[in-house]
């Protein structure tokens, strides 16, 4: 069997393959009223069509945990009722078609409050649905981002909290696996990094100190999301900066902790923290991040970053630099991907009874 086709076992959950989506923003919800931030038939034919296609496991895209959380007014929340029950339509379709559920709790820190990308994704005001973002530090992400609040100690553990409400109200939904945001400059990431933390409480400074809020939160979700249910953590691996930053070192150190606290496997990302960085994108470009990951610590690792054929994302896998692939970009070009890449490596995807004519 290929080896993308092998299923991949976590606790007690099989997910059928390797083939995953990761989370994509929509920037689709309603920014207020009694539907905000739930998602509506456009998250649910988007997240269908890939569960129709044979992807193992879909991340629903990041999701915040409460509403100041949200990167643009138009994310998706969980913080209330309302949500919890509209995320039940996409969840019973995609675990009806043998695909896992799973989604991203998140909150954007000083990267939100800004508008859609297609509208240019610039921080907006309240006149736009916007809030003042709120950050470990009052650092802005970049010249044309305000200057975020600094989070008091207890604001800090207030929102360690709603991770826990949030991952409670992702179980009431039907999602099989929770995964919590580190990374692309978003909140948790922005404490990780000395180029975004300059705390001098027990927030900040020494690593010890600047791991401590992203801890506190996986213990927190940990606790109240089931043991027999994974929980996975999404890191960037590097600020991709020379100096003052969080680096490849550091992930690796962190891995083992997560590990360590309940985190059943790293969803390896770089970037996003620092503006005007220069990254090096090509072709599975974070792929090495994912393998150093896997083969130093007893962390299982997805790879993520411009993944985009059948024998690229088969030979990540048999090569064991990573045990699962999530593909963005193409799953969003081909929905498909998962049962035309089984169609050529000869493995076994579930197929819908309306599209039997497409073996």
């Amino acid at each position: 069997m290929s080896a993308l086709f092998e299923p991949f076992t976590l606790r007690d959950l099989t997910i059928p393959n390797r083939v995953w989506m990761p989370p994509m923003c929509q920037y689709s919800a309603a920014p207020d009223g009694p539907d905000a931030g739930a998602p509506n038939d456009w998250h649910f034919s988007h997240y269908a069509a890939r569960a129709a296609g044979g992807t193992g496991l879909i991340v629903v895209e990041a999701t915040a945990v409460t509403p100041e959380g949200r990167i643009s007014p138009y994310d998706l929340g969980i913080w209330n009722d309302t949500q919890t029950d509209a995320f039940r339509r996409i969840t019973r379709f995609l675990t009806a078609q043998g695909t896992v559920p799973a989604i991203q709790l998140a909150h954007s820190g000083r990267k939100a409050s800004t508008d859609r990308p297609w509208k240019g994704g610039a921080p907006v005001g309240a006149d736009a649905h916007g809030w003042q973002p709120l950050a470990p530090s009052a650092l802005a992400f970049d010249e044309k981002h305000p200057v975020p609040t600094e989070l008091t100690v207890p604001r800090i553990h207030e929102i360690t909290g709603q991770f826990a409400d949030a991952a409670r109200r992702a179980l009431a939904a039907g999602f099989e696996i929770a995964e919590i945001h580190g990374a692309h400059g978003y909140l948790i990431n922005e404490f990780l990094s000395p180029h975004s933390n300059h705390r001098t409480d027990a927030y900040g400074g020494s690593y010890e100190n600047r791991t401590r809020f992203a801890l506190e939160v996986v213990d927190a979700v940990r606790e109240v999301w089931p043991d027999d249910k994974p929980l996975f953590f999404r890191i960037s691996a590097t600020d991709w900066l020379e100096d003052g930053g969080w680096t490849a070192d550091d992930t690796v150190r962190f891995a083992t902790q997560l590990h360590e606290h309940g985190v059943d496997l790293l969803d390896v990302s770089t970037g996003g923290n620092a503006s005007g960085v220069r990254i090096p994108v090509g072709p599975g470009y974070q792929v090495p991040f994912a393998a150093r990951v896997k083969t130093e610590t007893p962390m299982p690792v997805a790879a993520v970053g411009l993944i985009t054929g059948t024998e690229q994302a088969e030979k990540i896998v048999a090569n064991g630099e990573a045990d699962a692939v999530l593909l963005g970009r193409e799953l969003l070009r081909n929905p498909s991907f998962a049962r035309l890449a089984a169609r050529e490596l000869g493995g076994e995807v579930h197929v819908p009874d309306q599209y039997h004519r497409s073996v």
